[in-house]
């Protein structure tokens, strides 16, 4: 009876292993020769104590989700502005949108008055990004990091980079890497900073001595803020305007690309008319639906300087169109209801 017993202890044994997801049956990070040649690397480099690096690579393993959802689909989405647009342009995020102004109003205030990018630049950003805090993510981001640093070849360089300054980020809070969570890719708090951003960007906007980008609202507007104007905002400037066009644009106009290095002068001799002075900077946006007309439009610096965040034209104009909303709304009593104008609008 008892070697029967331990024969099915070892079938099921045998199947388990078989079974558990990948994540389960990975060894960890420290048994990694390049990880162990990473820890000491910053050893040498930034005073680190390799031992103690290895022990928290230790207690993480590759994270097979995170490498799921990093790679692009088998069969690329036909792209659909439709479809992306009514992710974030909607009425759970405008509403959002004016409760965190309200909230906020002040220090949106302060954070235009001192980098000049609009507040409700601002406010969409974190709304598409976060919806205002609601959703940061749940991965550990030493494991994401260290997942694609070691295990994702076509991005690996920029990863390990980011892992690199995401643990010299941690050491300079004196925050425990383990502790902190963030998106699939290691992106960070409310405004969903990469970490190489936090340390560049990132400001102590509520002056408590530290920045934290998780659980400080402020510092989240301030370094959004900041983010965009070391990017090149130009305060007080367009960010686009609708175009129209007959016929489909001559092949060339759309792959110049997102930085404006078009005259809207020109793209009107060539049937793309706008209401932009001839001799704006402009590039000539995109935006395809599937089975509806393609809307174009002409983006200004500052709507290449949106896409620095995401470098995507549709996150680009998601931010910028739901930005015009949330202000339009702001203070117009023919969209605000009574209880709400006494909620959103200032005195």
């Amino acid at each position: 009876m008892k070697s029967i017993l331990r024969g099915l202890a070892l079938s099921l044994s045998l199947l388990l292993s078989h079974t558990l997801p990948a994540t389960a049956q990975a060894a960890s990070f420290a048994k990694d020769p390049e990880v162990v040649e990473f820890a000491h690397s910053l050893a040498a480099r930034h005073g680190f104590d390799a031992d103690a690096l290895l022990t928290d690579f230790a207690r993480i393993q590759p994270n097979q989700r995170v490498l799921q959802l990093i790679k692009p689909p088998a069969t690329p989405l036909q792209r659909s502005w439709d479809r992306y647009r009514q992710r974030f342009l909607n009425e759970r995020r405008i509403e959002g949108g004016l409760r965190f102004w309200q909230e906020n109003a002040a220090q949106l205030a302060r954070a235009q008055a001192t980098y000049g990018v609009p507040e409700e630049i601002i406010v969409a950003i974190i709304g598409v990004e976060t919806e205002y805090g609601r959703n940061m993510g749940g991965f550990g981001v030493l494991e994401a990091l260290a997942t694609l640093a070691f295990n994702y070849p076509p991005r690996a360089e920029f990863f390990r980079s980011e892992l690199e300054q995401f643990l010299l980020l941690s050491r300079e809070n004196q925050l425990a890497p383990l502790s902190i969570k963030g998106s699939y890719a290691g992106a960070i708090g409310i405004p969903q900073f990469m970490p190489g951003s936090q340390r560049r960007y990132a400001v102590d906007f509520d002056g408590d001595g530290r920045i934290d980008l998780r659980n400080s609202t402020l510092d989240a507007i301030g370094s959004v803020a900041r983010f965009l104007e070391q990017h090149g905002w130009q305060a007080g400037e367009a960010i686009a305007l609708p175009a129209q066009s007959d016929d489909l644009p001559e092949a060339g106009l759309i792959e110049a690309g997102l930085r404006p290095s078009l005259k809207a002068g020109d793209l009107s001799a060539k049937g793309i008319r706008s209401s932009a002075p001839a001799n704006a900077n402009v590039a000539l946006i995109d935006l395809p639906s599937v089975g509806a007309t393609t809307e174009y439009w002409l983006g200004f610096e500052n709507f290449y300087v949106i896409t620095r965040y995401n470098r995507s034209s549709f996150y680009a104009m998601s931010v910028f169109q739901l930005a015009q909303e949330i202000r339009s709304r702001r203070c117009d009593p023919a969209t605000l209801t009574a209880a709400n104008r006494g909620k959103y609008c200032r005195a």
